[in-house]
C-alpha cells in the first residue's frame, strides 16, 4: 500500500501519543476496564428456515431472532440471500477506492460524486489515545447511489447492488423484531426507506505504534440495526456479560446488530450493545455496514408503556451524538434520552 494512500494517523496523533506516552492509564482513560476473552461464535440464524411449508419452524427462526436481540444484541445469519458475487465486486472496488491517494480520497465528493463529509478518517475530537481510531471510511448517504448510477461506474453499481438486497433483509429483519413483540407495524416500511439509510465502507491499516489504539473506538450504532460484512481478518469485539467477546469471522455469514434506535423504540427490550474494532500490527481489514435509518423527521417513541425513553426525533439524537462527540470526543448516545 503507497503510504501516500493512507491518512497521516501518526501525525495527527503525535501531541496525544507523546503526552500519554509515560502514563498508560490515559490509553484507557473514560473506558470500561473489561477483559478480552477468546473468540466466540454469535449467535448463527439460517433464514432460509423462513421459507419452510412447516409453520412451527418458522416461528422457531422468527424466535430466535429476537432472543438474540434481546441476549446478545447481535448475531450472526446465513442463507441471507446476498450472492457472493455481490461481495466479491464490492470488495474489489472497496479496495480501489481507498488506494488512491488521500488529497483525493479527502475531495472525494467532486471526485466520487459522494455528499461531501462521506469521506472520514481517525478521530479528530478525541481528548484521549484511548479516544482514537485508526481507520478511514466512506459513509455514503444511499440517496447518493440509488436510482442514480450506471454499471460504467463500478463503485456506485456495486454498492446499489448490495444495498438493495440488504435494504430487503433489513426490512425483513425489522418485522419479525416488532412482529415479535405483538406488534404489527408498518413503520419500518412507512420511515426507513432505501434512500435514508447508509452504507459505511471500512479501512483498518496496519497500526504499528501502540496496541492500546483502536481501530474503531468502543460506541453503540446510531441506527434501528446494522447489515455487516467483514473479512476473514477479525477484530470485531462486543461487550457480553461485563466482558469483551472477539467475535469469529465466517466467511458465509452476515453479522447483524441491534442498534439505539431500535431499542429505544423496543422499549429496552432488543439491546444495542457496545462493540469496538481493534488493530492489527501487520494486517488491513475491510468491512462493509448498511444501516436501516429512518428520515430526519420521524419521532421514535417506545411501543411499550411506561416508556423509559422521552420522544425524540432521528435528527434531535444525531445532533446530541455530534454535540457530544465534539465536545467530549465520544458518544453517550441513549442515556441522554432517558425519562428517569
Amino acid at each position: 500500500m503507497d503510504p501516500i494512500s493512507d491518512p497521516p494517523f501518526e501525525e495527527a496523533y503525535k501531541i496525544l501519543l507523546n503526552k500519554t506516552q509515560n502514563n498508560s492509564n490515559d490509553f484507557h482513560h473514560g473506558e470500561k476496564k473489561l477483559a478480552a476473552v477468546e473468540e466466540c461464535e454469535l449467535p448463527m440464524i439460517d433464514l432460509s428456515h423462513l421459507e419452510e411449508k412447516n409453520e412451527a419452524i418458522r416461528e422457531k427462526c422468527k424466535f430466535e431472532i429476537a432472543r438474540a436481540s434481546q441476549e446478545w444484541g447481535f448475531f450472526q445469519v446465513i442463507n441471507h440471500g446476498i450472492p457472493k458475487d455481490i461481495f466479491n465486486r464490492l470488495k474489489s472496488e472497496q479496495e480501489k477506492v481507498f488506494k488512491l491517494p488521500f488529497d483525493k480520497k479527502t475531495k472525494e465528493d467532486k471526485f466520487l460524486q459522494f455528499s461531501s463529509g462521506s469521506y472520514r478518517w481517525g478521530t479528530p475530537s478525541a481528548t484521549c489515545v484511548g479516544q482514537l481510531s485508526w481507520s478511514e471510511a466512506f459513509h455514503i448517504p444511499l440517496k447518493d447511489v440509488l436510482g442514480t448510477t450506471t454499471q460504467t461506474n463500478t463503485l456506485r453499481y456495486a454498492i446499489e447492488q448490495f444495498a438493495t438486497i440488504a435494504s430487503n433483509l433489513a426490512q425483513t429483519l425489522a418485522h419479525i423484531l416488532a412482529e415479535q413483540m405483538s406488534y404489527e407495524s408498518t413503520f419500518f416500511k412507512e420511515n426507513c426507506l432505501p434512500n435514508t439509510c447508509y452504507l459505511r465502507l471500512n479501512r483498518y491499516p496496519p497500526c504499528p505504534i501502540a496496541s492500546e489504539i483502536h481501530g474503531l473506538m468502543p460506541h453503540t450504532d446510531s441506527d434501528f440495526l446494522t447489515i455487516l460484512y467483514q473479512d476473514q481478518v477479525g477484530g470485531l469485539q462486543l461487550v457480553k456479560d461485563k466482558k469483551w467477546i472477539a467475535v469469529k469471522p465466517n466467511p458465509s455469514a452476515l453479522i447483524i446488530n441491534i442498534g439505539d434506535l431500535f431499542q429505544a423504540w423496543s422499549n429496552g427490550v432488543y439491546k444495542s450493545v457496545e462493540h469496538r474494532v481493534v488493530t492489527n500490527p501487520k494486517v488491513e481489514r475491510f468491512s462493509m455496514a448498511y444501516f436501516l435509518c429512518p428520515s430526519n423527521e420521524t419521532v421514535i417513541e417506545s411501543c411499550r408503556k411506561p416508556s423509559l425513553y422521552k420522544k425524540f426525533s432521528f435528527e434531535e439524537y444525531r445532533q446530541q451524538v455530534r454535540n457530544d462527540v465534539q465536545n467530549l470526543g465520544s458518544k453517550i448516545g441513549l442515556p441522554r434520552f432517558l425519562l428517569f
